[in-house]
């Protein structure tokens, strides 16, 4: 289902609009700049979500959430250099309270698998992506979409190239490899703290280390491939500031000159949960990792 000489496509799935940018934007960026083809899937339309820039909290926004959440995903897109297609489900929205109140009908985590699956599907069929990008079973952080997100990744995984899987969804495609995207490990929250302290500057990052509990698993030990991509974390962050309505300009996302980012932390973190490459002790790097590994010798030469 490889054709020799193709040109490699990575799929990335998200939740919602900004998650694109918050997670592995600058990973994305590299590869559209060495010229493979990169596809943003974004499950929900954000429609829940709050408005976390003063700036952007205006009576005429919050009339137009989904016009402006589509909005800023279109610009963040378009500065990623990446195409963009919306799955087309409700955002769940992120229960609170004790006991937390249920999650409202229609929305994506309540949507029977079977339905984004299919949707997932058809889409993956039509780009044909080599290396899907997709959240652990945690979903990053304990969001239902989030969750829900993985769950869908996962099933779509394995139906795409089944061709008695949704017939009516298109030709079968069988991608080679999946990860998922580990973002904030402690280790990366320590070093940025370090490096900020040491540099004189305040940290932002002290408060979340205190609270931060031992207990629960830390992504980052999960991680099996290190992305290089400081040269691109400034195409993140103009993706992310496109994201209005979601991203503070003067918050704790843009406290570290990114000067400092790209000396302390260059890369993008992922674990890889699926390969049909034939993995070899050399393929995935810690240090200087390649989501194509294993792909490109398949897919770029005979």
């Amino acid at each position: 289902m490889v054709g020799v000489g193709d040109q490699l496509r990575l799929m990335t799935v998200h939740a919602h609009p900004d998650d694109e940018s918050s997670k592995g934007a600058a990973t994305c960026a590299r590869y559209v700049a060495e010229g493979a083809e990169v596809m943003v899937v974004t499950c929900t339309g954000g429609e829940a979500g709050s408005i976390l820039n003063p700036a952007m909290d205006r009576p005429e926004v919050l009339a137009d959430m989904v016009g402006v959440r589509r909005e800023e995903m279109r610009r963040a897109a378009e500065i990623l250099g990446v195409e963009h297609r919306w799955l087309g489900f409700v955002d769940s929205g992120l229960p609170e309270g004790d006991p937390k109140p249920p999650l409202p009908e229609g929305c994506f985590a309540l949507e029977p698998l079977e339905v984004p699956t299919e949707a997932l599907v058809r889409v993956m069929r039509e780009f044909r992506p080599h290396v899907v990008v997709t959240y652990d079973e945690n979903g990053g952080y304990p969001h239902p979409d989030h969750i829900r997100c993985h769950e869908v990744s996962m099933a779509a995984w394995e139906a795409c190239g089944d061709p008695d899987r949704f017939p009516e969804a298109g030709e079968p495609w069988q991608p080679l490899k999946l990860y998922y995207s580990h973002g904030f490990s402690k280790a990366r929250i320590i070093a940025f703290h370090e490096a900020l302290i040491a540099a004189g500057l305040e940290s932002p990052w002290a408060e979340w280390l205190e609270n931060w509990k031992d207990d629960r698993p830390d992504p980052g030990t999960r991680v099996t491939t290190r992305v290089r991509c400081a040269e691109y974390f400034p195409v993140r962050d103009r993706a992310l500031l496109a994201h209005a309505t979601q991203i503070d300009p003067n918050g704790r996302w843009f406290s570290m000159p990114i000067e400092m980012q790209q000396q302390v932390w260059p890369t993008e973190e992922y674990e890889l949960a699926r390969s049909l490459v034939g993995e070899q002790d050399d393929t995935e790097s810690l240090v200087d990792g390649d989501l194509f590994s294993g792909v490109r010798e398949r897919v770029l030469t005979s």
